[in-house]
């Protein structure tokens, strides 16, 4: 503001000095340069002047005059998020947000604006004696879901639901919405129909409330692995190599598939003359099969048998035909990989982090998690204040599994999987039993089945290799919630575990060079991200816990 009122005052006074200039008998040539250095002079005062004052501009006229007359420039309003109006104050502020709700009076009208900072947004109380004209047909225009600019001082609010409010000088709709065709009308929507509107569900409670815990739980992730010297590594997102061996993988083409007689075959063994059902991958961008990663783990490695400790946060895909309320097809993942380290440094390191990342969110997201504790699950706050708290409980597999037997031998009606023994691989229900019935605890279940594994775990050399050094981290409400072990450092048991399972060793020599060369203990786990989101927002479907979900039948916005 004070650049445009700077360059109309110099405007004004160069049209005025140019004409006395003509006026002047002398050669117009030195009148037009006498000009120019008077002009300079000018604004050269002015500059000072405007420099000299904030809220002023002193308006100089020609040399022979004084500066006699000055004016008042327009000022900036500063926006402030709703999160932060807490405290009264005379300063003019501009809040910004969506219109949740409209009250109009005979003398004023109160709109509650939410700009997604908070759950509970702001009130506006307009006084009609108060705004201008403009602004009073504007209030016209407020419908629930529009977007709007208003202006005026946070005061202590006159109500009980609020501490403070908007006084509100002027209101500007920036954004029209139509009431009759708005999908949010202001009731309660099912979790399932907002699902098909996943592009304005975030302007719901509910799901504001996830995304606001979510971005303070995955800082806090980041802000718990930095402050303890682990080193950030982006592991790539495509990948030749299947680090579960499960084969439930996202393949990576660029060959049409549209046009599948132009699709290259591959060529039979004994006769390249003839060719075979099976698709010739050299002709692919990356000239072999490639996939979109299950896990970032292998990459992990490498690094930490080079950094020490390491940890990887990002997106992992999983073709798995699963519609349970526990899977998506696209998540993240947390994958932490510590050299020089056995099963029991990453179990203390995953329970260190879980409860440093819950007691950050119960400091920074109180009002989220009431919001939860009051609607979704009632004792919520209660069992997470207990995580951090309270040591975890750890138990072998073994344990675990007699404990279930027993519980179950008791009435195995109850149960939708009673037949349980060693080598089961635990349901739900199993997990749920042991962390919420059994401990009512965080719980560790360590020393798992070897064939109920991953390949690059660990064999346990007490029982003969029959169990591998792994553990599970079972939580209330949730069940599995982190998966780690012991990483298998020895080379040449490694190489017989992939054989058995019937993988190429040559697809993973570089992974095997980190045996060969210095090989170390090491040891890590993956948390799910999405379902820690569910743990501690009380939600139940992994679906409602991420902005886009990605399942079976479903690739949507």
């Amino acid at each position: 503001m004070k650049i445009m009122a700077r360059t109309c005052l110099i405007a004004l006074l160069s049209r005025r000095s140019v004409t006395t200039a003509f006026q002047s008998s002398s050669s117009s040539m030195m009148g037009v340069s006498s000009s120019r250095r008077h002009l300079s002079q000018v604004a050269m005062k002015n500059r000072f002047a405007l420099a000299s004052s904030s809220s002023k501009l002193y308006m100089s006229t020609t040399s022979d005059e004084t500066a006699t007359e000055e004016t008042t420039a327009p000022s900036i309003v500063k926006r402030v998020k709703t999160a932060d109006a807490t405290e009264p104050s005379d300063e003019m502020v501009s809040i910004k947000g969506w219109v949740r709700t409209v009250r109009k009076q005979k003398t004023l009208a109160f709109v509650e604006v939410n700009d997604g900072s908070t759950l509970s947004g702001i009130q506006c109380v307009l006084g009609f004696d108060n705004i201008d004209e403009a602004s009073k047909e504007e209030i016209n225009k407020l419908t629930t879901g529009c977007s709007v600019d208003v202006v005026g001082q946070i005061v202590k609010s006159q109500g009980g639901k609020q501490s403070t409010e908007l006084s509100a000088k002027s209101l500007r709709v920036v954004g029209a919405c139509p009431g009759d065709t708005y999908p949010l009308a202001k009731k309660r929507h099912s979790l399932e129909y907002l699902r098909t509107i996943a592009h304005l569900r975030p302007r719901t409670n509910t799901v504001a409330a996830v995304a606001r815990v979510r971005s303070k739980l995955a800082g806090a992730i980041h802000s718990y692995f930095q402050t303890s010297g682990f080193v950030y590594v982006q592991t790539p997102l495509i990948t030749a190599s299947d680090c579960e061996g499960a084969g439930e993988m996202f393949r990576v083409t660029t060959m049409d598939l549209d046009k599948l007689s132009t699709i290259p075959r591959a060529k039979d063994a004994e006769d390249e003359k003839k060719e075979t059902d099976g698709v010739d991958y050299s002709e692919d961008f990356f000239a072999k099969p490639a996939f979109l990663t299950v896990s970032g783990q292998l990459g992990g490695e490498t690094h930490a048998c080079a950094l020490g400790d390491v940890y990887t946060f990002g997106p992992t895909f999983r073709a798995e035909n699963s519609q349970t309320a526990r899977h998506l097809a696209e998540f993240h993942m947390v994958e932490p990989e510590m050299a020089f380290a056995d099963l029991t440094s990453a179990m203390d390191n995953a329970e260190g982090m879980l409860k440093y990342v819950v007691k950050d969110v119960l400091e920074k997201c109180k009002e989220d998690l009431t919001f939860f504790n009051n609607f979704y699950d009632k004792g919520l706050m209660k069992r997470l204040e207990k995580v951090v708290s309270t040591p975890f409980v750890r138990v072998s597999y073994r344990e675990a599994i007699g404990y279930l037997q027993e519980e179950i031998a008791k009435d195995p009606s109850k149960w939708q999987f009673p037949e349980v023994e060693f080598g089961t691989d635990l349901a739900t229900e199993h997990e749920r039993w042991l962390a919420e019935t059994k401990f009512e605890s965080a719980v560790f279940v360590y020393n798992y089945p070897k064939k109920i594994k991953a390949f690059y775990m660990r064999d346990n050399d007490e029982d003969g290799g029959e169990t591998v050094n792994a553990m599970d981290l079972l939580v209330p409400g949730v069940g599995e919630l982190v998966g780690g072990s012991q990483r298998e450092e020895r080379l040449d048991v490694l190489v017989d575990k992939m054989t058995e399972l019937d993988l190429d060793p040559e697809d993973y020599w570089w992974y095997l060079d980190l045996r060969r060369f210095g090989s170390v203990p090491h040891a890590g786990y993956g948390l799910g991200f999405e379902r820690l989101v569910c743990y501690v927002c009380g939600i139940d479907n992994i679906r409602d816990a991420i902005a886009f979900p990605r399942y079976p039948g479903n690739a949507e916005f």
